[in-house]
């Protein structure tokens, strides 16, 4: 598992999970989000907006008081509609340009240390401009989602 964060005009680093991880809240604090944070510090300062999905160790009461300590901004949970990878540029332009990547490659990796490599070398190679022009659609998908009443709304796109 590999976390990311990216952003109009720059993208993180990578971060892999450790193996066999559990990715739990106390995890999540003490292990990713302090790299995130510091990719989002080192991209843009103190002026960014820290965004993240629904997934338990995300929207925990813990993280959650924690990203409220430590972020400028951030969206929190209850703004956040559930279940809407559709409104989360990774989710709908970077993992999947990624994954096209990969399947691209020749040979395959043969263990973790090879994959990882690979895949930071996808990393680095993705096209920033592309990342942009996902982040841009975020206010379309935004309205997108608003007409559609937080339900699917890939159609209205």
């Amino acid at each position: 598992m590999v976390s990311a964060g990216v952003c109009h005009g720059g993208k993180g680093q990578l971060h892999f999970v450790h193996e066999k991880a559990k990715i739990n809240s106390e995890y999540y604090i003490n292990d990713l989000l302090p790299k995130l944070k510091e990719d989002c510090v080192n991209l843009l300062g103190n002026n960014y907006v820290f965004q993240q999905d629904g997934a338990p160790a995300h929207t925990s009461r813990v993280t959650q008081k924690w990203i409220k300590e430590n972020c400028p901004d951030f969206i929190a949970k209850d703004q956040w509609p559930p279940n809407s990878p559709d409104l989360n540029p990774l989710d709908y332009h970077v993992w999947g340009a990624m994954l096209e990547r990969y399947q691209a490659v020749s040979p395959k990796p043969k263990n973790k240390q090879e994959l990882c490599i690979v895949l930071q070398d996808i990393w680095e190679t993705l096209p920033q401009e592309a990342i942009d022009k996902a982040v841009l659609q975020f206010r379309k998908r935004l309205r997108a989602c608003i007409k559609a009443d937080g339900r699917h709304f890939e159609h209205l796109l």
